[in-house]
């Protein structure tokens, strides 16, 4: 459904860019999880994906179509089917709308003409798709919870029937008890209508939930892509496992024989770049071909890559 062949992104042109020669494609059906620490270039990926950006080199493919050089013409009917679904429920909506005002206007934007009747209809077919009560379409977004507002973002961008829903941490702002609610929504969602997802987050037990692939970013990079079994089972990259080395558990034996692994330094500023391998000032394995070559993502068998 999206390629990306070897895209860039360079936002200034003295810093390193934000994303670098990234190969990386997503299969209709999947749910695709991103994973990396803040800079890391997801906000950006997805960002390319729904032509709020253009790569400064490269091609973003979907369905056959570079939309980086696509005209504004005939991007519309395309970002009909590329929707977004925001971190913050509460400033992603427009605080003087109802639920039905919001929902009507994103039912409309394809121009075509619908009766009272049907506009109503369709607008309680979304609010029943997330779980909301048919009444809740009369509430304002400070009328309704957090988890209420996430699930009327969710029906915002249903309503435009899209093919592949992009997802940047829209559980983050949750309670935990809340964003098990949603997470379980994106699924059945998933099930229901056939979606694609491309989800940025950072909670690991959210992704080992539902994710059928995952992508670990590192400063514009990515550096392992792996089913999401094979993320706990068999990660390769030392980013990757101490990431996994971080994750809280409740188990106080597990906990007793694992090894916690703390990176040494601070991830590298953007305007002051390591070369080679973005990594290597803080990986323990790093040789001196690391400090010049950037290792290429490799399979290693089963569809698991790593650099």
């Amino acid at each position: 459904m999206i390629d990306f062949e070897h895209v860039s992104k360079q936002y200034k042109h003295n810093a390193k860019p934000a994303l670098e020669d990234v190969n990386f494609h997503v299969d209709d059906g999947e749910f695709v999880f991103l994973l990396g620490h803040s800079g890391a270039g997801k906000s950006t990926l997805l960002k390319l994906i729904l032509r709020e950006e253009t790569p400064t080199e490269g091609r973003v493919i979907y369905d056959g179509q570079d939309i980086a050089k696509l005209p504004l013409t005939k991007l519309k009917p395309i970002r009909r089917q590329l929707q977004m679904i925001f971190q913050d429920p509460y400033g992603s909506l427009d605080p003087r709308q109802s639920a039905y005002s919001i929902l009507k206007e994103a039912i409309q934007c394809d121009r075509k003409q619908r009766t009272k009747a049907e506009l109503d209809a369709r607008v309680n077919e979304l609010l029943k798709l997330v779980e909301l009560d048919d009444y809740m379409s009369d509430r304002y977004p400070h009328e309704m919870s957090g988890g209420q507002r996430q699930r009327l973002g969710i029906a915002r961008a249903l309503a435009c029937n899209p093919k592949l829903i992009v997802c940047d941490e829209p559980v983050s702002a949750l309670d935990v008890s809340i964003q098990a609610q949603i997470i379980n929504l994106f699924a059945a969602l998933q099930k229901k209508l056939g979606l694609t997802y491309i989800f940025v987050a950072h909670d690991l037990a959210v992704v080992r939930h539902i994710a059928d692939r995952i992508a670990v970013m590192y400063l514009g990079h990515i550096v392992e892509l792996m089913d999401a079994e094979d993320l706990f089972r068999n990660s390769l990259h030392p980013y990757t496992v101490a990431l996994l080395s971080a994750v809280p558990t409740t188990d106080y034996y597990a906990e007793k024989k694992r090894t916690r692994i703390v990176l040494k330094g601070e991830v590298p500023s953007p305007l002051r770049a390591p070369k080679g391998c973005p990594f290597h000032p803080r990986c323990e394995y790093a040789t001196e071909e690391c400090r010049s070559v950037m290792p290429p993502l490799q399979d290693v068998g089963g569809g698991h890559c790593v650099a």
